[in-house]
């Protein structure tokens, strides 16, 4: 049996126990409900109290059964009982040390602030890419519905302490999504005051609210009613476009897939042109895009652009494939 229950186990038994003695005495005694309640309670309790009546021969022998049995079952009902509590701290103790202790390891993770309907998918996405990533969540019933795989921290992730708990200075990237505007640029003002190296996503709801938090210092910002709209706008006008992408970015397609794959002054393709890479020809993968270390974004990449260190390449092709390519790249 789980701990909830053992415990209404304990109390049934308790329960059929005082009311077996109590029906007991007025059985056999003849007394009133509440004279052999009491009765019932002054013996299993063992405190010594003299009898509420002078009893019969049949009465002490029922008596006797009863210390007996009920005794035995009160020291069983205390010593169970004491053991589920004792249990349960030392559960939520040694629960709380492994997961500072997880937390601790955390480096070049991704904090996700808010643990909504969006919060919820972000998360999704990150387990699939195998991304480690923390939550930190405001209300504790939300938090106690996570997976206990996930970690999760109880805070208001707009306070400094939270996002350092978070291991903010060794994070590479975070992601807001709280209910609320106001909460989210507050995230990203502590934020990029901890981490001033750090990406920072941010959700907007509002109309005029994405430039304050790209001046607060987002990286990035999304408005979900926006991006729903041109969605729903292109998925009538282009049916055909909008299934090609979701086609190609939809989690969990092995068919086909796109990838960001960064290159690294020690890949062999560093300072060489595309064509003579061999990863068209020979691995079968399309580059859709080169973005610069600059930041400036090269699409639709001419046979001659030529891949420079801190280039990062976006690919198109199956998962093998990519995964050949991050190993010519030297990932």
């Amino acid at each position: 049996m789980n701990p909830k229950q053992r415990i209404i186990f304990l109390i049934v038994l308790i329960t059929s126990v005082i009311l077996l003695g109590t029906i007991g005495f007025m059985a056999v005694e003849r007394w009133g409900f509440f004279d052999s309640l009491y009765m019932t309670i002054i013996t299993l309790t063992t405190v010594g109290y003299m009898e509420v009546h002078p009893l019969s021969n049949i009465g002490r022998a029922f008596t006797i059964i009863l210390i007996l049995t009920g005794v035995g079952t009160m020291l069983y009902v205390l010593s169970v009982g004491a053991r589920i509590l004792l249990e349960g701290e030392l559960r939520e103790i040694f629960g709380r040390r492994k997961l500072s202790k997880r937390i601790e390891k955390l480096e070049d993770h991704y904090i996700i602030c808010g643990y909504g309907r969006m919060g919820k998918i972000i998360c999704r996405e990150m387990i699939q890419s195998n991304a480690p990533f923390i939550i930190t969540e405001k209300d504790p019933e939300v938090i106690a519905s996570i997976d206990k795989d996930i970690l999760a921290i109880q805070g208001d992730s707009t306070q400094d302490a939270v996002l350092k708990e978070a291991r903010i200075e060794k994070a590479k990237g975070l992601i807001s999504v709280l209910s609320t505007d106001a909460d989210n640029l507050y995230v990203v003002l502590s934020a990029r005051g901890l981490n001033p190296k750090l990406r920072i996503v941010a959700r907007a709801s509002e109309e005029g609210v994405e430039k304050k938090l790209l001046r607060a210092g987002a990286d990035s910002v999304v408005s979900p009613y926006f991006i729903g709209g041109l969605r729903i706008a292109h998925t009538i006008l282009k049916p055909a476009v909008v299934d090609f992408i979701e086609f190609a970015t939809k989690s969990g397609n092995i068919e086909l897939q796109m990838e960001e794959i960064q290159v690294k002054e020690s890949s062999p393709i560093t300072d060489k042109a595309l064509d003579e890479c061999g990863i068209r020809k020979e691995l079968g993968i399309i580059i859709v895009a080169i973005k610069r270390e600059s930041g400036e974004m090269e699409f639709n990449p001419k046979s001659t652009s030529v891949i420079k260190k801190g280039d990062t390449l976006v690919a198109m092709g199956e998962t093998k494939q990519l995964k050949a390519l991050e190993d010519l790249v030297g990932i």
